[in-house]
């Protein structure tokens, strides 16, 4: 690492709302050298992500940079034109976001938006460019990469989407990556090669890079250093391993202790006891594609069962078998004993109110336009049949129970909420309809761990007072160790193994469900490299950041 790259100095943000400019960031500073991670780290409403974007001279609408100066090698970006910021932005200075989903044009194949930065910025022929996609395509372990560059992005996995954005951010090779949650959507194993990839183009290229992340195992084995921030100022900064092994300040300690939240073993399910819900040798494809094969288990009331795997294992498809949107080519759902039509379309008022979801990216399940009191009162109307005075009462009862005050949240819109409260309205969106059984999928991957926690907890205390079960689709084995009762560990559309919490987190497992252990990462800045050196892996990313031709 050599020469200062970035140099942010008092750098201070505001935001507008009803006409009043509000502080957000309050005049924090670093320095990044070539060659050199700098983790942000904090929880949800920090200022993360708004300095990570004030790096490439950039805020979001609404938002200003107040004051301060942002220097990347010796230009200017706070008052650097926008012709300026043109030649920087996609060149040298790249972005990965954290929603992949919500940041790719659907209108378009991965490979033609991959090809579009090198191109324009004269980096790269179209031809040339397209290959080399595919190559990083290949060493982000994407299936396929020869093809998949030509699926548009609805036909891509969440975590296969955020990969592709990686390999995309990598194109021009830049000087500067700002990395804005890049593993969130990611299965641990996935998560490996990811990181594995990109701490290589670092490493290789002399690039630096600014790494947000709510997950501080992740952030231990990619930073040099490591600033923590809270409600937009500085807590303190060091470098990893002093930060790890001695932080400070309260606050840092009182990140490094979250995920203390383990939900006590429940009595063993009586023999012979109804499911609530019962997935029965069912097979499923999209089209001709089989997705699912011969899947078997069962679901209890007050229970959770979390569903495990990688990213294309079959979870939310097994999901959606269930909710009757993909209607199963063999097989059968049951709800308490009883056969449940295939197709949700067949299925009556009663049967679709029972089994209700929450989604992973609350910022894209929640309608924009409409007010939180709106997106709650509709399913209170449309299942209960609740108009005027008596549909508010339950709106505001909703609240209450998601903890969330009424007066204060009823007529926001979901922009004004951050993402935490967000993902308490979808819980009070899934409640309004008085379910028996809820899919929770990936609810807590986008959440900092100290807001995912809040989730977890509210979620246990829903399901002992209202006694429902949860099917938890999930990558992350801390939530499974925090919240599950039952495991059901799915690879390639199978079920390999499935049994009690307790029994599926001791040895001897099923070699799947070892190499899933094995690869949550720890809070020791060694454990990657020595985990890539066991698996013989320790050069995996330099293909995939090989020289420009």
């Amino acid at each position: 690492m050599s020469g200062t790259l970035l140099k942010i100095r008092n750098l201070q943000i505001e935001g507008r709302a009803d006409e009043t400019w509000n502080p957000i960031i309050n005049g924090i500073d670093f320095d990044l050298n070539k060659g050199e991670v700098l983790g942000l780290i904090g929880e949800s409403g920090a200022g993360k992500s708004t300095a990570g974007l004030a790096a490439m001279g950039f805020t979001r609408d609404g938002c200003r940079i107040s004051g301060g100066t942002v220097e990347f090698d010796g230009i200017d970006l706070v008052n650097a034109s926008a012709a300026v910021k043109r030649g920087l932005l996609g060149k040298r200075i790249a972005y990965v976001a954290q929603s992949a989903a919500a940041s790719f044009n659907p209108a378009h194949k991965l490979i033609e938006q991959h090809v579009e930065a090198p191109v324009q910025h004269g980096v790269q022929d179209r031809a040339t460019s397209q290959a080399d996609g595919i190559e990083l395509y290949r060493r982000l372990r994407l299936p396929d990469p020869d093809n998949i560059g030509f699926r548009y992005p609805h036909q891509v996995s969440g975590g296969q989407l955020q990969r592709a954005m990686t390999a995309m951010a990598m194109s021009c090779r830049p000087d500067l990556i700002i990395f804005d949650e890049p593993t969130t959507a990611l299965d641990v194993t996935t998560q490996i090669e990811v990181l594995a990839a990109i701490r290589d183009i670092v490493e290789q290229f002399d690039t630096a890079a600014i790494y947000i992340t709510h997950d501080l195992a992740v952030v231990a084995q990619m930073a040099d250093k490591i600033k923590v921030l809270l409600k937009g100022d500085e807590v303190e900064e060091a470098d990893t391993r002093t930060m790890l092994s001695d932080p400070k300040e309260e606050y840092t300690k009182s990140l490094w202790a979250v995920r203390s939240f383990q939900r006590p073993a429940k009595p063993a399910i009586n023999t012979g006891a109804t499911p609530v819900i019962s997935v029965q040798n069912v097979t499923a494809a999209y089209g001709t594609v089989p997705v699912l094969f011969d899947v078997n288990f069962d679901i209890h009331q007050g229970r959770t069962v979390a569903v495990v795997g990688e990213s294309g294992s079959g979870k939310s498809t097994a999901a959606r078998c269930i909710t009757g949107l993909l209607p199963p080519k063999q097989g059968h759902i049951e709800f308490d004993g009883v056969a449940l039509p295939l197709d949700y379309k067949k299925r009556n008022k009663d049967q679709l109110r029972q089994a209700q979801m929450i989604y992973q990216m609350a910022d894209t399940a929640l309608n924009p336009r409409k007010s939180i009191g709106e997106i709650i009162g509709r399913p209170v109307q449309f299942y209960s049949g609740l108009t005027g005075a008596d549909k508010r009462r339950r709106v505001e009862q909703l609240l209450e129970q998601i903890e969330l005050e009424p007066t204060q949240y009823i007529n926001r819109l979901p922009s004004e909420l951050s993402g935490g409260q967000k993902q308490r309205v979808g819980i009070a969106r899934a409640l309004a309809a008085d379910p028996k059984f809820i899919i929770c999928d990936e609810v807590t991957s986008a959440l900092d761990q100290l807001v995912a926690e809040g989730i977890l907890k509210l979620l246990a205390d829903l399901q002992d007072t209202l006694g429902l079960s949860y099917m938890f689709i999930t990558h992350d084995l801390a939530t499974v160790r925090s919240i599950s009762d039952e495991v059901v560990v799915m690879k390639d559309g199978r079920v390999v193994e499935q049994g009690p919490k307790a029994d599926m987190f001791q040895p001897p497992h099923h070699p799947y469900t070892d190499l899933l252990l094995s690869s949550v990462p720890e809070m020791d800045p060694d454990w990657l490299t020595e985990l890539l050196e066991k698996r013989g892996i320790d050069n995996i990313g330099d293909a995939a950041v090989g020289k420009m031709v």
